[in-house]
């Protein structure tokens, strides 16, 4: 095993090829070669299967076996003593086909599309070890380099669970989008049922949102690939046509039935350390959605990254006399760390202005929306 060892993407044209390859090249400093069908100008597979010590697949779901088949035909015993890794959104059946080969075999899964940090800090990543002997201090090194949350199971159950985790959850929000299509003529379409918002509905609305902005074959393929899918959306039909039945049907029996079944017993099946953390959880999601409907807020960038930039910007405000309401931190495509600040409706519009500029003069930060009376207003 290589203590720098070559890295080969198979699909680095992909989006999470092209981040694999600047985690691997910028993180590790490893030296990485790619190739994608899509990009002419990537290296070839004889060339990764000659020079790269690690193979990791990134292709779509669909193709993902035979195309470890095909790489297996082509290294014709080549991988032995080699690493190879995929991290697709199923994991039987590309593990099962690493296993045909020579390679050391484990299957990845971050439960996330590319992020726009460096790392995989805070995000879950299912880790599947088929065949992990010489590689094992390699992968833990690769592992504590993501920082990601990792729980390890094997293929088969990966697969069921993720029937339930992804095609589930996309199905059911799939099925509220079309729903809410079918009314749009009706009532509107989704931006004239936003202002009538609960924090329910805001956030099923984002996640709706999310699934039609992305690429729409990995969401084909989550629920048309893995063989788990047909039994759970059968079970979700059953549920939902019972509690059809049920409204329709209205009287008092109705309703204990209702009470009974959907209410009494889910709850009873969720442990109560579960319910009420799950609980909180949506009310810190619900001041988050209420804190960015301020308008009294002022957008910046710090564009030095060091301990104690933040608490000099907090401390601008301080001498302005200007008392903050929330503080919230997002990442931009460009993997820039924007801070929302919102402030007590009561604050002074001069004194707020007076304080971006101290900001924006002093290059403590850039700042990104100036505030005005009324509201922020985007420079």
């Amino acid at each position: 095993m290589p203590v720098a060892p070559v890295v080969g993407l198979v699909g680095s044209a992909g989006a999470y090829g092209r981040w694999l390859r600047a985690f691997f090249e910028q993180r590790m400093g490893l030296r990485v070669l790619g190739h994608d069908p899509a990009d002419p100008d990537s290296d070839t597979p004889g060339r990764l299967l000659a020079e790269a010590d690690v193979l990791l697949f990134t292709a779509p779901i669909r193709h993902t076996p035979a195309l470890i088949g095909h790489y297996r035909r082509l290294s014709a015993g080549r991988e032995a003593g080699r690493l190879w890794l995929d991290v697709t959104s199923l994991k039987q059946a590309p593990v099962a086909a690493m296993l045909a080969s020579r390679a050391e075999v484990v299957g990845l899964h971050p439960m996330s599309a590319p992020p726009k940090a460096p790392t995989l800090k805070g995000r879950v990543v299912v880790v599947c070890e088929a065949r992990l002997e010489r590689w094992r201090p390699w992968l833990e090194q690769l592992l504590e380099a993501l920082q990601g949350q990792y729980v390890r199971t094997a293929p088969e159950h990966h697969d069921r669970v993720m029937a339930l985790v992804q095609a589930l959850v996309h199905a059911a929000h799939l099925g509220q989008a079309g729903v809410l299509r079918s009314f749009a003529g009706e009532l509107g379409g989704p931006q004239a049922l936003l202002p009538f918002r609960s924090v329910g509905f805001e956030m099923d609305a984002a996640v709706i949102a999310r699934i039609l902005a992305m690429n729409p074959q990995i969401y084909e393929d989550i629920q048309f690939e893995n063989p788990h899918v047909a039994r759970v959306l059968a079970q979700l039909e059953a549920q939902i046509a019972r509690l059809r039945a049920l409204v329709e049907q209205g009287d008092d029996r109705a309703r204990a039935q209702f009470r009974a079944q959907y209410l009494d017993a889910n709850r009873a099946a969720w442990d109560a350390a579960a319910l009420e953390e799950g609980s909180y959880t949506f009310e810190r999601v619900g001041y988050l959605l209420a804190d960015l409907t301020e308008t009294h807020s002022l957008g910046v960038h710090l564009p030095e990254d060091r301990p104690g930039s933040l608490r000099a910007l907090l401390h601008v405000f301080e001498r302005h006399g200007i008392n903050l309401s929330s503080i919230h931190s997002s990442r931009t495509p460009a993997g820039e760390v924007h801070f929302r600040i919102g402030f007590e409706p009561a604050s002074d519009p001069d004194a707020l202005r007076r304080a971006a500029a101290e900001i924006d003069a002093s290059g403590l930060g850039r700042v990104l929306e100036w505030p005005r009376e009324g509201g922020p207003a985007a420079r």
